[in-house]
């Protein structure tokens, strides 16, 4: 059977880019997210992809309303797939979890019931993030360096799987003529002890459908890839080529093989925002207007206390390495001038000439709203056709550097339903994604067998 790609949908309402909401129809009332929750869903689960990924954020300010936007005010990540749990049918459902603030018997509980009311579809995303507005917000003082929020992590994931183990599969024998209910050999306390954790248990759920949910973890640090490649069964990371993803994979991959895994480390799934559309031309329109609609230092906005430093002409000086002076943001950027850019302008200048069509002293030129736009914007952004989109996803899921990717639509819901309708079909063609789901949870769809429970190994090692 040919290899197939992983595609998951990350669903930002008010979409991953930050003036997607002002783009003309998109979804822009966080009051009416729950009816773009569900359109989300069904489309993603209709074009056969793996999961919908669900991130999170622990604080808000008015500052986010120019940086991110959707992060303002979002539904819980817990909450939304619980709630889809009941309005999809076979679409994996990822939640995020931070192991600092998230008490770990509740989410352990949570976690196992998600994937029993889902039929064994829920996942879980363990993030180790420090932000002291969130750490205030949990009335803790905030978490430290990155060694012991990863030490701490490290504790929680191992704790977490043994309370998911509590009970055997065949713990309930449901048996009337004796009167026994269970069989309490088939009971295991957890009862674990660290540095950051303890936590007894049993845990007071049924083993979850798929034994344990996927664990997912996102990050590019050190500390980050050493935890994916020991404990975790998706590592999401932002890579910036192919052959930075070859070395990711690589040190993931022999991180798993020191660890004594014999599944060969975790999935490889990196985040990629496509602008799409029937014509390249068409999808480079849609990102130029997206850079035309980010506020900039020229905008009312500009005026907001809490308006980001970078959307400055003089910030773009510090980019490209040449004193621009105070020219209008809509003026086109003068060749001579772009002579002049330094490294960091040069691939500034290309990014805008490949994602918009524009070219200097061209029949469209650049101006600087464009480069100072796609500079604030530092997005994964791959703009073109389907079959654009598609070649570029094939040239790295082909190269083995990744196993897929995280679609973060621009927008919803016009651009999700782009990508669905324009670059799922030319993946299907190839033989590169699903054209039905062959397995009915998470771990099939991403290709995982369902584990041992730790706590019958464990005595199966004891008695060896």
């Amino acid at each position: 059977m040919t290899r197939q790609l992983i595609l998951g949908a990350v669903f930002r309402a008010l979409g991953a880019f930050p003036s997607g909401w002002r783009y003309p129809g998109a979804h822009n009332d966080p009051l009416r997210d729950p009816a773009i929750l569900r359109r989300t869903a069904r489309t993603a689960e209709a074009a056969k992809f793996d999961y919908l990924f669900f991130g999170e954020w622990l604080a808000t300010g008015a500052d986010l309303e120019f940086r991110d936007p959707d992060l303002l005010a979002r539904i819980d990540p817990l909450s939304a797939v619980s709630y889809l749990a009941g309005v999809t049918k076979r679409i994996g459902l990822i939640a995020t979890a931070n192991t600092g603030y998230y008490d770990l018997f509740t989410l352990a509980r949570q976690t196992a019931s998600i994937d029993r009311l889902s039929a064994g579809r829920a996942g879980i995303n363990l993030v180790t993030g420090a932000d002291p507005r969130a750490a205030a917000n949990h009335g803790r003082d905030p978490l430290g360096g990155a060694e012991p929020r990863y030490d701490e992590a490290d504790e929680y994931l191992r704790a977490l799987r043994l309370l998911w183990d509590s009970w055997e599969d065949d713990a309930f024998l449901r048996d009337r003529a004796s009167g026994r209910l269970i069989d309490p050999e088939l009971l295991h306390r957890t009862d674990a002890a660290g540095a950051h954790i303890r936590v007894s248990g049993p845990l007071t759920a049924p083993r979850p459908v798929q034994g344990h949910p996927p664990i997912v973890h996102a990050g590019g640090s050190s500390r980050a890839r050493r935890l994916a490649g020991e404990l975790a069964d998706v590592f999401i990371v932002a890579v910036s080529s192919i052959d930075d993803a070859a070395a990711v994979r690589a040190e993931t991959t022999a991180r798993a093989v020191a660890a004594g895994r014999t599944d060969g480390g975790p999935r490889v799934v990196t985040p990629i925002l496509p602008v799409v559309a029937e014509t390249t031309a068409e999808a480079q329109a849609v990102y130029d207007e997206l850079l035309r609609l980010v506020p900039l230092a020229d905008d009312q906005a500009a005026q907001a206390p809490d308006f980001p430093p970078n959307r400055t002409i003089r910030a773009l000086s510090g980019i490209v390495g040449v004193p621009l002076g105070t020219p209008p943001l809509d003026d086109e950027v003068p060749l001579r001038v772009a002579r002049r850019f330094a490294e960091g302008g040069q691939r500034l200048l290309e990014a805008v000439q490949t994602r918009t069509g524009r070219r200097i002293g061209g029949e469209h030129p650049v101006t600087y709203r464009q480069l100072l736009a796609a500079h604030t914007v530092p997005a994964a952004a791959v703009v073109g056709s389907g079959i654009e989109v598609a070649d570029h996803l094939e040239a790295w899921f082909g190269s083995g550097a990744v196993d897929g990717f995280n679609i973060l639509p621009p927008f919803l819901s016009g651009q999700f339903e782009a990508f669905t309708s324009l670059v799922v079909p030319e993946l299907q063609r190839r033989g590169l994604f699903r054209t039905e789901y062959d397995g009915t949870t998470l771990r099939d769809h991403l290709g995982l067998a369902r584990p041992e429970n730790l706590h019958v190994a464990d005595v199966a090692r004891r008695t060896a």
